[in-house]
Parts: structure tokens; C-alpha cells; sequence
């Protein structure tokens, strides 16, 4: 339909003003055509608005995104092999932990007891075993494949079956709203947190709470390592001599403190050279359990966090993407996220009254 319009011509002044204006026209063309396509979901033919980015079939609910693309990873191999060695990486690390602590520290326990000795043997095989054991879970075992559904054909498609589902263009098959595509791992992971390259795999729902054991007994293992290890180090520690002050009036002396500093530092600095092989090796096992145990916390923090809040990582990052604030598929705040992610009783509730009397609402 086309709409045309002219200029003012009666007017007498603005015929005056531009006496040689030639009168202009405007055409607006409305388009009333739809477009024909067909769900990917039911096979129904659809009659849309070209306009529209993305449109939800009216039968079965599955969400057709018209932007959507696929994008080839150039550098797949690179993602894979990144992953193997940052596996390997940490297995040699946990290695290294596990010898060190046995070697070094297993002279110096048994020399303070027998009862020492034969407990920390028993709390660093332990450790080691949980430590491992999980670690092998959450990196071998398969992150969670969404559940298989029938789709294409309006025969085995009931009303409303596929609702919220987007179409993977990867895997060529649905996608449930809770459900991402890791290009790592080649595959739709269901709740999926994050791929985590030191494991080499994807965190999703099958692994998720076998990851948190994973943090909490390595971070457990790290903090053993290093209140253990300082022990030791004190026991088999050169004496560190010191000369007593000459006069009593050296004591309200600034000038002697400062120098029983610098001869203290000169002390530790000279007993170094005297330490035996095993001190440098609980010297290692000190610092780099702490610079772990450091890491380990703030991402054992976050991942609980997140849980509390009722959603993962990558949920959390959707969720500050979208311009209007809403959350995207996010449960409220609350203790009973945890106590549902640990497969914990309800009866455990009540041995948390100090945040399960709180009534706290959480709106964004």
C-alpha cells in the first residue's frame, strides 16, 4: 500500500517563501507478507514475521533462533593439548606433595613418638587417597549429557514438549534451557559451571559435587602440608644464637633493637647454609602448599557461593549480560541450595539455626 503525500501548495506564504521548490513526495510502503518456514522441533510449517530474530512454536514451544551461527574453532587443538598439560602439571605436583611429605616429615615424626609417626602416616595416606580419589572422578567421569528426547516429528511431539529448547548446532539436537554446548569437550553438558582446564574436563551436574570434594579435601591435604611441614622445620632447624645485652639500659635503646634485628637476619640467613636436605625440602613444601591453599580457598569460596545463590558460574555470567537486570533461570538465595547440592537430609536443617531462623529475602 503506498501513502503519498505533498507539500503545503495552498499555502499562499509558503508558495512565496520557495516559489521554486519542486513538490516533494514521500512513499511508505507497509509489508504485509509473512514468512513460511518449519520447527525444527515438530516439523509444523510456521507462518512468521521475517523481522523477527528468533520465534516459539505455538504446538510444541521450541525456540528457533534465526541469528544463531555456528563457529569453527581454529585452535581446538590447541584447548586439548593446553588441558593435557595442565593434567599432567598437577599430577606431578600432588606427586612431589605426597613424596615430600612422606620423606621429609616421616624421620622427624617418628623421631618425636612412635604415636606421631604412625598418626601422621595415617592422616597423609588418607588425604592422599581422598585427594586422588576425587580428583580422578571429576576429571574422568563424564560432566553430565542432557536427557535424550524425542523431537522432528509432530507424531511423537505432545503440546508443549519441547518447551524452552533451542536447537544445538553442534550436537544437531535439542538443547534444554539448563543445558551448554562446551566446544572443549565437543559435547552438551546439563548445568554445566565451567570447563576447568586442570582437570581437563567440563564441571557440570554428573561431576559438580565430586569437584567440591576435590577442593575441599586438596585444600584440607594443603593446609596439613603446611602446619606439618612448619613443625618439622622448627624441630630439625639450626639453633639460631643470639649474645645477650651487655647492660640493662640497652633495652630502652632503639639502636639495639635494630641491631638484635640485623644480627638475627644475619643468624637465619648464616644457619641456611647449614640445613640439611630435608629442611629444603619442607622450605618447598611450606611455601607451596600456602600459595595453593590460597587458591584453593577463594575458588572453593566462589563455587559455594554460587551454589548458595542457586545457580553456577556460567549462569552467573549470563545473568550480568542481560541489559535489564532479570535473572536468567536463577534460584533464590538460600542455606537449603546447599543442603540440596550435598544430598544432605532435611532433618539437617536443624542443626543450622543460626541461618535457617534468618528470614532473608533476596530480590534482584
Amino acid at each position: 500500500m503506498d501513502l503519498t503525500g505533498s507539500s503545503t501548495a495552498d499555502s499562499p506564504q509558503s508558495s512565496a517563501e520557495s516559489p521554486e521548490e519542486p513538490s516533494k513526495e514521500e512513499h511508505v510502503t507497509s509489508v504485509t507478507e509473512d514468512y513460511d518456514t518449519t520447527c525444527w522441533g515438530c516439523g509444523l510449517h510456521l507462518t512468521v514475521s521475517p523481522y523477527e530474530p528468533a520465534f516459539i512454536c505455538g504446538w510444541c514451544g521450541a525456540i528457533t533462533n534465526r541469528n544463531a551461527s555456528k563457529i569453527e574453532s581454529k585452535y581446538l587443538w590447541w584447548r586439548r593439548v593446553r588441558d593435557r598439560c595442565f593434567v599432567s602439571i598437577l599430577s606431578v605436583f600432588m606427586l612431589l606433595m605426597i613424596c615430600g611429605v612422606i620423606c621429609a616429615i616421616y624421620p622427624v615424626a617418628f623421631s618425636i613418638s612412635y604415636f606421631c609417626g604412625a598418626t601422621h602416616c595415617s592422616v597423609s595416606v588418607l588425604l592422599a587417597i581422598t585427594t586422588i580419589t576425587t580428583y580422578c572422578l571429576a576429571a574422568f567421569r563424564s560432566p553430565g549429557a542432557p536427557p535424550l528426547i524425542l523431537w522432528g516429528s509432530y507424531s511423537v511431539v505432545g503440546r508443549g514438549g519441547l518447551e524452552n529448547y533451542t536447537y544445538c548446532l553442534y550436537c544437531k539436537k535439542p538443547k534444554s534451557p539448563r543445558t551448554h554446548h562446551c566446544r572443549s569437550c565437543q559435547m552438551c553438558v546439563l548445568d554445566m559451571d565451567h570447563h576447568c582446564p586442570f582437570i581437563g574436563n567440563c564441571v557440570g551436574a554428573a561431576n559438580h559435587r565430586v569437584f567440591i570434594f576435590f577442593l575441599i579435601s586438596a585444600l584440607l591435604s594443603t593446609v596439613y602440608v603446611s602446619v606439618i611441614s612448619a613443625y618439622a622445620a622448627i624441630q630439625i632447624w639450626p639453633p639460631i644464637r643470639l649474645s645477650p645485652p651487655a647492660r640493662t639500659d640497652d633495652l630502652a635503646s632503639l639502636d639495639w633493637y635494630s641491631g638484635k634485628l640485623k644480627e638475627i637476619i644475619s643468624a637465619f640467613l648464616s644457619s641456611i647454609l647449614l640445613l640439611p636436605v630435608e629442611s629444603v625440602v619442607l622450605v618447598y613444601l611450606l611455601v607451596a602448599s600456602l600459595v595453593v591453599e590460597i587458591g584453593l580457598a577463594i575458588l572453593l569460596f566462589q563455587q559455594l557461593y554460587y551454589i548458595y545463590e542457586g545457580k553456577t558460574y556460567l549462569n552467573h555470567l549470563i545473568s550480568h549480560g542481560v541489559e535489564d537486570g532479570t535473572s536468567y533461570g536463577v534460584e533464590e538465595k538460600d542455606i537449603r541450595n546447599l543442603v540440596r547440592f550435598f544430598s544432605c537430609p532435611s532433618s539437617a536443617l536443624r542443626f543450622l539455626p543460626c541461618f535457617w531462623s534468618l528470614k532473608k529475602s533476596h530480590k534482584k
